[in-house]
């Protein structure tokens, strides 16, 4: 069976299951009355444009509280684009990956001086075109097509998780998708509809979420299934075939909350070239086998800030994961004792109030610590 061949019978199959079944109640796919849009007509590319690129690595559920809190703190592109980059990752913070975050910023001022800023409120005025998105940074061919098929209804092919996963099985490739890619972009291009781009990925991208799903696919309601290899042949459940993973082992970190004798926290602001860039975070680092983890933080302080502390009782400890590894977190209260502190491993320094700790941009593992520091000093939740 050649799926090529049935592309148009497909393509109608999924657009009637989409306008029955689709998740039409998205906010950043509606008209600012809340109606849906006509075929054809314009979205305001903004909006659509920060919501893509907070769904690269995040579930929709996940997203939508974000995205309402960013519009309400930068309602439009020049809002963004003249913000400062601290107050961008503050509103970020929880979502992950702060890169994103960073290059959001970045192209925002691309953006801005491609546009004009008396024109950014036009949905005219903006990029329409795969290379003029693709070449913003931190926009992939995926997310480029995503912006304009759902802002511009204009016929751009996409390829996320869940396409990717949908044409898999369709095709039952023994091959992992990362290798089968070139085929899976054919086929995401000759299946576009042209008339209803917009409403065609939206049903590729809700039919990948509620039914062709990575662990329990509901293939008995499925309407794609005569279609599929993977169905009538295999076990769906088996494809995408993945790449075998490489297990990281569970890495201990030693953090330490150095107080002085005013009662403030020293912080330190990450390395803009570092994971999590601009980020703040509390002092420490990884536990060598050969050293305690009270070692471990006297070490990684010293060659961190330069001071020598004493380390007292622990606060907490946590297991904290992220996309590629695993790391558990020892926190103990410590006491500056002599030095000064210096950024010899981050771009910054600062003594902190711990009741403002929350006025600053943490990675997520960081908030579990102000929480618990909070909670022990009697503070006040945020």
């Amino acid at each position: 069976m050649d799926i090529i061949d049935f592309s148009q019978d497909i393509q109608k199959i999924l657009l009637l299951w989409f306008s029955e079944n689709g998740r039409h109640w998205i906010p950043w796919k509606l008209k600012k009355d809340g109606s849906i849009p006509n075929q054809g007509e314009r979205l305001p590319p903004y909006e659509i444009w920060i919501a893509e690129v907070m769904l690269q690595q995040t579930q929709l559920k996940v997203v939508i509280p974000y995205w309402e809190k960013w519009m309400e703190t930068f309602p439009y592109l020049s809002h963004l684009a003249e913000a400062d980059l601290q107050n961008v990752l503050l509103i970020w913070q929880g979502l992950g990956y702060y890169s994103r975050a960073k290059r959001i910023h970045q192209s925002s001022k691309i953006l801005l001086e491609y546009i004009g800023k008396n024109r950014v409120y036009d949905p005219y005025s903006w990029p329409i075109g795969i290379d003029e998105w693709m070449a913003l940074p931190g926009i992939g061919r995926s997310t480029a097509g995503s912006i304009i098929s759902s802002a511009f209804d204009l016929p751009a092919p996409i390829l996320d998780g869940n396409v990717k996963r949908i044409f898999s099985r369709l095709l039952a490739s023994e091959q992992t998708s990362r290798k089968y890619e070139k085929k899976l972009w054919e086929l995401s291009a000759v299946l576009l509809s042209v008339d209803r781009p917009r409403d065609f990925n939206q049903a590729l991208m809700d039919f990948g979420s509620i039914v062709c799903t990575p662990q329990k696919p509901n293939c008995s309601f499925c309407p794609l299934k005569k279609f599929c290899i993977a169905y009538i042949k295999y076990d769906p459940k088996d494809f995408p075939k993945r790449e075998m993973k490489k297990i990281n082992p569970l890495q201990e970190i030693g953090i330490g909350l150095v107080f002085n004798e005013d009662g403030e926290l020293l912080i330190d602001q990450r390395l803009e070239n570092s994971s999590m860039g601009g980020m703040w975070e509390f002092p420490g680092g990884k536990k060598t086998p050969d050293e305690s983890i009270e070692q471990t933080i006297e070490r990684e302080i010293q060659e961190e800030l330069g001071i020598f502390v004493k380390v007292g009782a622990k606060l907490l400890s946590f297991e904290h994961a992220y996309s590629h590894m695993k790391l558990y977190f020892t926190v103990h209260l410590c006491e500056w004792k002599s030095g000064l502190p210096k950024p010899l491993a981050s771009q910054n320094l600062l003594w902190v109030s711990p009741e403002k700790l929350w006025n600053f941009p943490f990675p997520a593992a960081n908030t579990k610590i102000i929480s618990e520091l909070h909670k022990h000093l009697g503070i006040g939740n945020k």
